[in-house]
């Protein structure tokens, strides 16, 4: 920790590395942090240089293990990774998650067998839905996922999405503000002011439009179900290929993860990481993506 700041072990665990309380409580209660393979406590300082480490026996956490089954060959795009975590891209058409125990094919059957031999393991951060492609985070041990969530709650981390949709919005930027509840009349759904609706916000950049389609780039403010595809439907746009909120059918639902601005966790350092978009998105649409990228807006 060359760089680090002078502040005390507590400031340290709580407001720089946003653990959580129950396990700095573990931390102090049984010793088990060292700096400099030494105790130090919790008002007391820590200063640039020192070695910290930080011992874990598994009643820290909610969930201790990984019990996801092992893909045997996982033919899974890794687009970066360090010692506590993955960001991988999803491709569409494959679930994030197992619903049932002994249920394999999902991202994270991919991420376990890749990851197996080794000391890590797969813990799930967030999903995103089986018709989306894109950026996903995975964790490798159970201490970084609460504060990776801690930063996706505070929107630290967040993703920004591409979208084809019908038609071209009217406002080139703007936000849909529309909360977002359950669909009375079909349980796979979701509805603007549905039952339980709950705030839900969309920001939102149109990038270009061909062939009476639109390129929009999308950035989530709340974290909704289906979010962004029921705010592009309501508005009158829905995205191409959407097999519940769309009205044309297509080989893909053209909704993609493009990138995750990551917080890298207990270095504070930010880094963008971008997925390619994949090749059935119309070229016509693609390139204003690239005019983005280059800085040509």
């Amino acid at each position: 920790m060359p760089n680090q700041a002078t502040i005390s072990v507590r400031q340290l665990l709580h407001q720089q590395w946003l653990l959580p309380n129950r396990f700095i409580h573990y931390l102090r209660s049984r010793h088990q942090i060292e700096f400099n393979h030494q105790y130090r406590y919790m008002n007391e300082n820590v200063y640039p240089g020192d070695k910290v480490t930080m011992h874990f026996y598994g009643d820290e956490f909610r969930t201790a293990q990984s019990n996801y089954r092992k893909t045997i060959h996982p033919q899974l795009k890794v687009l970066y990774e360090n010692r506590d975590l993955l960001v991988v891209n999803k491709p569409a058409g494959q679930k994030t998650h197992p619903n049932q125990p002994l249920e394999t094919g999902t991202l994270m059957n991919d991420v376990a067998g890749y990851l197996a031999g080794k000391s890590d393991a797969a813990y799930m951060v967030h999903r995103i839905d089986q018709a989306t492609s894109g950026a996903l985070i995975v964790a490798k041990n159970p201490v970084v996922v609460p504060v990776l969530d801690r930063l996706i709650a505070t929107n630290q981390i967040h993703r920004e999405y591409l979208a084809v949709v019908n038609g071209e919005i009217p406002n080139g930027t703007g936000c849909f503000d529309w909360p977002i509840g359950k669909d009375p009349d079909d349980p796979r759904k979701r509805k603007v002011s549905g039952l339980g609706a709950q705030p839900a916000v969309t920001f939102y950049q149109t990038l270009g439009v061909a062939d009476g389609q639109s390129l929009v780039k999308l950035r989530l403010a709340t974290g909704r179900t289906h979010q962004i595809r029921v705010h592009l439907a309501y508005s009158g746009h829905p995205i191409v290929g959407d097999p519940l909120y769309g009205n044309e059918p297509a080989s893909h639902m053209l909704l993609h993860g493009r990138s995750q601005r990551l917080v890298i966790p207990f270095k504070g350092s930010l880094k963008q990481i971008f997925a390619p978009i994949p090749a059935y998105f119309p070229n016509a649409l693609v390139k204003y993506d690239q005019k983005e990228l280059q800085g040509g807006y």
